[in-house]
């Protein structure tokens, strides 16, 4: 029987309160309830405070380069089609540097679950605007506001991915729901998760989401109607 401590891995270096503990937290639960050893995984990641989660886990990692996550989990999987691939990344990460990378893994359904740490900011270089920053958003290196944002979601759906979701850091148990259906899913599943960042991020915080975010499967969607998925993604604020 697989327990929780089988997954213990190092000593955190997060900044208090951010949302990577629950996206790890959710990550362990979901591996532990479909009773999937360490062995059996491999987690891929690339540079940034998302990237240091496979560390605090324990399994098979492999660390690669910045925007680079999904090529080397794509060859993991194709090596070992036995694996479970489970590729982990920021925004900075998998959408700005790694956005081609993206594109093309989910139309061509590489089976992968790729859980994006989606917090709108660069925290490991402390706070720069990311591609998903709210439009506005003054930084460091956007001192007149950051422009329209990326949407993960609508590219995605635009991509055929086979496979889209997204969850919130501060609902423990609803991410590790949708990060069990996305690893038993057959084909690439993106797991965008809403993270807030309490160092860097101080407009999209845990109450900020707490006021917004509500669960489509309670309000009778269809997650087989693409244009319905594409009008929801279009939803925020």
């Amino acid at each position: 029987m697989v327990k929780i401590a089988d997954y213990a891995g190092g000593k955190t270096a997060w900044c208090p309160g951010c949302g990577n503990f629950g996206i790890l937290t959710a990550l362990k639960q979901a591996l532990v309830a479909l009773e999937i050893e360490p062995y059996r995984v491999l987690m891929v990641s690339g540079i940034g405070q998302a990237g240091k989660l496979p560390h605090y886990t324990k399994g098979n990692v492999f660390n690669s380069l910045h925007g680079r996550t999904l090529p080397v989990a794509t060859g993991a999987k194709i090596a070992n089609p036995e694996l479970i691939v489970i590729a982990v990344a920021g925004d900075g990460d998998g959408y700005g540097e790694g956005g081609n990378h993206f594109i093309n893994a989910a139309r061509r359904n590489n089976d992968i679950t790729y859980l994006v740490h989606n917090n709108q900011v660069y925290g490991l270089t402390k706070g720069q605007a990311s591609p998903t920053s709210d439009f506005g958003f003054v930084t460091k290196t956007t001192p007149h506001g950051a422009d329209v944002p990326l949407n993960p979601i609508a590219l995605a759906i635009a991509a055929d991915a086979s496979f889209v979701a997204r969850g919130f850091a501060g609902d423990v148990n609803h991410l590790s729901q949708l990060i069990m259906q996305g690893v038993q899913h057959q084909g690439f599943a993106l797991i965008d998760v809403l993270q807030p960042c309490p160092t860097f991020n101080h407009k999209n915080t845990y109450a900020w989401y707490r006021e917004r975010v509500y669960k489509l499967e309670e309000n009778g969607y269809d997650p087989g109607n693409k244009l319905a998925a594409f009008e929801k993604a279009q939803e925020w604020g």
